[in-house]
């Protein structure tokens, strides 16, 4: 009796002693996994917040080369085409770009999402967004800024000559249909990416592309600005106002790429944002020094726009490649496409006024770069992204540069065809551009009512400029007061 009392007492502690493990083992796997939720979720958010702060890239890139007398409405312009993206693009554009959808319709479009609600614990079907463990609405904040970007990049080919309301009236078909249906054939698993293979990881076409080649419809039907070019159809140089201003927001924008590529891998885990980090940083430096010796070859001089318009155009071009390529070939891919955005630049503005570069910058590099990925992806990096195979300089197939070619070509008609009707019908209606008179006297004023320099423009109380008629009313007194005195000494 008293051996059984035993008995079951050891086995009443062996019992538990033996299960702690597996419920120790199980509770530190719990742990991890949490771990590692919030560490992509992190990620994820502060990679997008970094993405966000480009639009102030944008935003001083396009004052510094605009005149002083159109600096104003650049940055509004700026604050309300973000703030049209975030609306229309969380209530239509990220459905159409992630969401599930039935049979084939998914190689088009997603059809789930839309106008989504966030809250601790739900879920939406994002098939190719599913890889990451960060919660649907990270995810959705990510892509939205990328949408923001895309549309920003449109305006810089029409700047100043632009009436308002067409940046409104634009910006909702862009975020709510243009911009996601190629986001979805390239990102969201539709078919350039499923049936092919093509591979843009961050967005030379997706992003870059897309909004070129909107503004390079936008700009056909807008023609060029009072002045630009002559009787001889050469054109004229229209120096922008304030080159640092101009240079601190190519920094900006470098800053701000190391959330747009890296933050690409939604995931902080798998620790391959940090290689992606290096391919980005030696691409921009490599462009800047490309364009430097480039404009260097050909003007004699450093152009201090051209060469940050060569780290721009570097990295639009590592912008699809950044994820496939090893560093040595993010350098050839940034170097190409500092020269690349050089002789574009000047042959480009031989026919058509483009400001600030943008169709040599995100539309030239942005093809160079999507096509880099057909030479020079490594296999073992398309391996681990899962999306097409090696290029040709490893393979010495042409798979991959075909399937590059075909992505590039479709989505630059794609948003051709789509961004030349809207604006079409824009000018049909509403109008494109101002009118003569009021590009003369600059769009802060007649547009906004107000002045982006009001010194420069305008008397202000406490301020240096003082009216021409304000200096001369003292010289008037004197020879009022010495006529007066003649008067008088005449009559004595």
């Amino acid at each position: 009796m008293r051996r059984r009392t035993y008995f079951r007492l050891a086995l009443s502690l062996a019992v538990p002693a033996a299960l702690w493990p597996l419920g120790a083992g199980a509770a530190d796997n719990t742990a991890t996994q949490a771990a590692g939720v919030a560490a992509d979720t992190v990620w994820v958010i502060v990679a997008a917040c970094l993405v966000l702060f480009m639009q102030a890239g944008f935003a001083m890139l396009e004052v510094g080369f605009a005149r002083m007398k159109n600096v104003g409405t650049v940055v509004a312009k700026i604050v309300v085409n973000l703030s049209i993206a975030s609306i229309v693009y969380w209530a239509v554009g990220f459905a159409l770009a992630f969401g599930a959808a039935q049979g084939w319709l998914f190689n088009i479009l997603g059809a789930t999402g839309f106008a989504p609600t966030f809250h601790p614990g739900s879920v939406i079907d994002l098939p190719a967004l599913a890889t990451s463990t960060a919660p649907a609405a990270a995810k959705f904040f990510f892509e939205f800024v990328f949408c923001a970007v895309s549309l920003a990049i449109v305006w810089g080919t029409m700047l100043e000559r632009t009436k308002f309301i067409v940046y409104i009236l634009f910006a909702i078909p862009f975020c709510a249909l243009i911009y996601p249906l190629i986001s979805h054939w390239l990102f969201g698993g539709g078919w350039l990416m499923s049936m092919f293979g093509s591979q843009d990881f961050a967005g030379s076409t997706v992003v870059h592309l897309t909004g070129a080649t909107a503004g390079f419809a936008g700009l056909l039907l807008l023609g060029p600005r009072i002045g630009k070019y002559g009787r001889d159809k050469k054109p004229n140089a229209i120096p922008g106002h304030n080159m640092p201003l101009a240079q601190l927001g190519v920094i900006i924008l470098w800053f701000g790429w190391f959330g747009f590529n890296p933050g690409s891998t939604l995931n902080a885990t798998n620790l391959h944002f940090a290689d992606i980090v290096v391919t980005t940083n030696l691409a921009a430096a490599a462009g800047a020094i490309g364009a430097m010796l480039a404009i260097y070859k050909v003007q004699k001089s450093l152009d201090v726009g051209m060469i940050g318009n060569g780290a721009i155009a570097a990295l639009v071009a590592i912008t699809a490649p950044s994820g496939y390529v090893e560093p040595w070939a993010a350098i050839v891919i940034g170097a190409v496409a500092g020269v690349i955005v050089v002789y574009g630049v000047l042959a480009i503005d031989k026919w058509l006024d483009d400001p600030v570069g943008a169709l040599s910058a995100h539309g030239l590099a942005g093809i160079w770069g999507t096509l880099s990925c057909g030479l020079f992806t490594d296999p073992a990096l398309a391996k681990f992204n899962g999306v097409g195979q090696g290029g040709l300089i490893y393979t010495g197939s042409f798979n991959q540069l075909g399937a590059q070619a075909l992505a590039v070509t479709v989505a630059f008609s794609t948003v051709f065809v789509l961004s030349f009707g809207v604006f079409w019908a824009i000018k049909k209606t509403v109008g494109l551009r101002v009118s003569a008179r009021h590009e003369l006297d600059g769009l802060d004023i007649s547009e906004h009512g107000m002045w982006g320099y009001p010194e420069h423009f305008m008397p202000v109380p406490g301020g240096a400029y003082i009216h021409p008629d304000a200096l001369a009313e003292p010289e008037r007194r004197r020879e009022e007061a010495a006529a007066s005195f003649a008067v008088a000494e005449n009559q004595h």
